[in-house]
């Protein structure tokens, strides 16, 4: 239903200088054991000390500083009485989903499809389809499809995205009507 979100959302994000090429990126992902589908833009390599648990459905995007825990070292309190003890939890999340700057992932977290999950949310749990979720502890604070049908209607809502650097900045410019600074 939303894919095409995922790919305009995770295309904001995807002119970040000098970031390696998506391909790159999953290509590494997928050699450590993270199961990525198609059609994903990750921008965060941070994916703990068992990747493998991790599965990204199509069409994710992953913004920055994301990280996605596997482990909860909280157990190691317990290892005078079980010197190996462990909690581990695999990661789950659905097609067309978008996290955003800063989000945690915890063990055992199920991120339904079509969902956004907000700049800094620590997530842990169950997330439903077409979830908005946002805050720490994360919580559903609306439906994601409704966000993005306010989101479009927004009045900082630009179509620049493809637009060269020089025409870009130029039209953001205008649009905030600020004085523009040449680059030094």
């Amino acid at each position: 239903m939303m894919h095409w979100l995922a790919r305009r959302v995770a295309g904001w994000f995807a002119a970040a200088r000098g970031a390696p090429s998506d391909e790159a990126v999953i290509a590494r992902l997928r050699a450590r054991g993270v199961r990525v589908g198609a059609d994903c833009r990750v921008y965060s390599m941070d994916f703990s000390t068992e990747p493998y648990l991790v599965t990204l459905g199509d069409g994710v995007g992953v913004s920055g500083g994301v990280k996605f825990i596997t482990h909860d070292g909280a157990a190691r309190l317990r290892k005078a009485g079980r010197p190996n003890i462990q909690l581990l939890g695999p990661i789950v999340v659905g097609a067309n989903t978008f996290i955003g700057e800063n989000a945690i992932i915890l063990p055992g977290t199920t991120i339904g499809q079509d969902c956004i999950i907000g700049a800094g949310a620590v997530v842990r749990g169950k997330i439903p389809d077409n979830s908005l979720v946002a805050g720490n502890p994360a919580k559903v604070v609306g439906r994601a499809s409704l966000f993005l049908d306010r989101l479009e209607q927004g009045p900082n809502v630009l179509d620049t995205f493809s637009l060269r650097e020089p025409q870009r900045r130029a039209a953001i410019v205008a649009h905030f009507g600020v004085e523009d600074q040449p680059n030094e």
